[in-house]
Parts: structure tokens; C-alpha cells; sequence
């Protein structure tokens, strides 16, 4: 629990890699005051000792010391390397996810957070997550960039108009923890904040049951693709698809109209539907209208949750997106007077 009595120096330690990051913030401190504090007793030193005596005066050659050179080029370079290997450490806990975290879609705007449970459940400004467990953040955007900040687990995303990130963490102490956006976002930036609750598992477990949000993501993804948004009338299989199919897509190769390939992660099926020309797959006809501007970011959050249920197989997805090769065409293809999003 935050304590908000007294300033304290670092905010409590609440999740499994917080004493990573502030053990690699105190290695930094150390080094700089074992680099700066005899450096700067130095200069007064020799200020004093060598200060000007009489005028015109020649000094004596000094020679220089390979010993002494060596030692202040290697010693500095064994020191930015522990602290390069030691960041990238905490950096790859930090940012790729387990595969087992349980999953929350986050949609940032000015100037609230909206998160929705993979079980409906619909929060603003709130989160609350099970202490011990994996929890796993996938998010955007609807405007401008804002950054996901939660000091007491040490970690920080941003989220970005257009795309998803990710940022996973394991809470370690129930309690109450503060939420902040940490990227300056507009007039009431200061004003985007909220509260994390931290709750035991069978707290939490009793708080979902308690909290029925209607549909989860799945569902609403489901009825755009069948009835609202028309994909199952070329997504649907059969011998008269003409979209490209998606059972077992997710997180998987793709190859596309021009020799490139993709990986079929979050950002792919996001961009299948608001851009589908750009990513064409082999075989299939740039036919797939666009549906930019027609569903919202709850909306695309859906689709992409229903489509990687119909992949219940597939590994976790990647941390950060698959780079894609200059060549590379992208989102699905389709036939003729396809309406659905094309998720290839």
C-alpha cells in the first residue's frame, strides 16, 4: 500500500522486478560518485598545488605513463559495459511478457485510461489485478501518445495512435497504487491519473464474479465479424472463401503478395483492417475494403481478441513487432466485394 504520510525517497517496491530497477539505479549512483567525487577533489587539489607561483615561469616535461593510460581506458570500459549488460538484463525481464500473463486491453485517451478485462469487465482510470500472477497489458491509443506509468512496479510503456504496445508486470503487494500518465498529452495531462488495486487472488477472483461487464472482448469481436462488419461472408471457410483464412493465423508466418513476410501478431491483424492494401497475402486479390474510421479502438481490440481465439494454439506474442522487410505488401488479400476485415 502507498503511503502518502511522508515523501519518501523511491515508492515501495511492489512488483517482482521493482528491486531490478532500483538495484541498477544504485549501481549508477555509485559509479558516479566513485568517478565524480575523486575527480572533483582532484581539481581542487591540483588548483591549490600547482597554482601559478611566480610569472613566466617554465614547467617541468612530464612524460606520459602507458600504465597509467591503460588503466583509465580499461577500467572506464569494464564499467560502461557492466552497466550496458546489466540494463539490457533488467530491460528483456522487463519487456517481454511471460507467455501465461493473463491479458487486459488498455485504450488511452485525453484524458482517461479505459481498460477492459478478457472477461468484460470495463474499467476508467482503475485497474485491478490479482497479486502473484502474470498480467499482461496490450495498448493504445484513440489521439495523441500517452505513457502507461505505475511507479511503484518500476515500469513504463507508452501508448502510441495507430499501433499496440505492451507492457507486463507481477504485482507482489496487494494494495493501492498510483497511475499516472508520464508523456505529455494536452491541456489536463496533469490531471490523467488513477489508482491500481492490487488485490488478493481469491479477492480478485471474487471482484470479477461480482463485476459482470457484459460482453468480453471475444464476444464483441465475434458479432462485428459475423453480423455487423460482414467478415464471415469471406473469412468464414468453405469452398467459396475469398479471404484469406484465419483459423490458426495467429503469430504465425505469413507470406505476402510480393515476396515479403509478416508476422501475424496484434499489429498485423490491427493493420489488416484499417489498412488492407498494405499487406496483401499470396494468393489472394487486394479486394478488402477498409474499415478506418469505422470501428473504434474497443472495437478493434475486439476483433483482434476474436481472431486469436480461433489460434488457441499459438504462442504468446512477440514483445515488440516484428520488423517488416522493405518489400513488404501487407494486410490480407481478398476477392471481389469482400466486406470484412481482412485479418491475414
Amino acid at each position: 500500500m502507498q503511503d502518502s504520510s511522508f515523501v519518501q525517497l523511491f515508492p515501495q517496491q511492489a512488483s517482482t522486478f521493482a528491486w531490478q530497477v532500483d538495484a541498477l539505479y544504485g549501481y549508477l549512483i555509485l559509479v558516479s560518485l566513485v568517478f565524480s567525487v575523486p575527480i572533483i577533489l582532484a581539481m581542487f587539489y591540483f588548483s591549490i598545488k600547482y597554482r601559478e607561483r611566480e610569472k613566466y615561469a617554465v614547467p617541468k616535461e612530464i612524460h606520459g605513463s602507458m600504465v597509467l593510460e591503460t588503466l583509465w581506458s580499461v577500467i572506464p570500459f569494464f564499467v560502461s559495459m557492466s552497466v550496458f549488460i546489466t540494463g539490457a538484463i533488467v530491460y528483456f525481464n522487463q519487456y517481454t511478457p511471460p507467455d501465461d500473463a493473463m491479458e487486459i486491453y488498455v485504450v488511452g485517451k485525453q484524458w482517461m485510461w479505459k481498460m477492459q478485462h478478457a472477461t468484460g469487465q470495463r474499467e476508467i482510470n482503475e485497474l485491478h489485478v490479482p497479486a502473484g500472477r502474470n498480467v499482461k497489458l496490450t495498448m493504445t491509443t484513440e489521439d495523441v501518445i500517452h505513457s502507461f506509468y505505475i511507479p511503484a512496479f518500476r515500469t513504463k510503456a507508452d501508448a502510441v495512435p495507430g499501433r499496440y504496445t505492451y507492457m507486463w508486470f507481477n504485482a507482489t503487494t496487494p494494495g493501492k497504487y498510483h497511475l499516472f500518465c508520464a508523456e505529455y498529452c494536452g491541456l489536463n495531462h496533469s490531471g490523467m491519473i488513477g489508482t491500481v488495486y492490487v488485490m488478493e487472488p481469491k479477492d480478485f477472483d471474487n471482484w470479477l464474479s461480482g463485476n459482470t461487464g457484459g460482453e468480453t472482448p471475444v464476444q464483441v469481436g465475434k458479432d462485428l465479424f459475423e453480423n455487423k462488419l460482414g467478415c464471415a461472408s469471406c473469412h468464414a471457410g468453405g469452398p467459396q472463401q475469398r479471404g484469406a483464412k484465419l483459423e490458426g493465423l495467429f503469430n504465425t508466418e505469413v507470406h505476402l503478395v510480393g515476396g515479403g513476410t509478416a508476422i501475424a501478431d496484434e499489429d498485423y491483424i490491427r493493420n489488416s483492417i484499417l489498412n488492407p492494401a498494405s499487406q496483401v497475402v499470396e494468393g489472394y486479390q487486394p479486394i478488402m475494403p477498409t474499415f478506418k474510421g469505422q470501428v473504434t479502438e474497443e472495437q478493434l481490440n475486439g476483433l483482434v481478441a476474436y481472431i486469436k481465439s480461433l489460434s488457441p494454439n499459438a504462442a504468446a506474442a512477440p514483445a515488440a513487432p516484428a520488423a517488416k522487410k522493405p518489400d513488404e505488401k501487407a494486410p490480407a488479400g481478398k476477392k471481389a466485394d469482400e466486406k470484412a476485415p481482412a485479418k491475414e
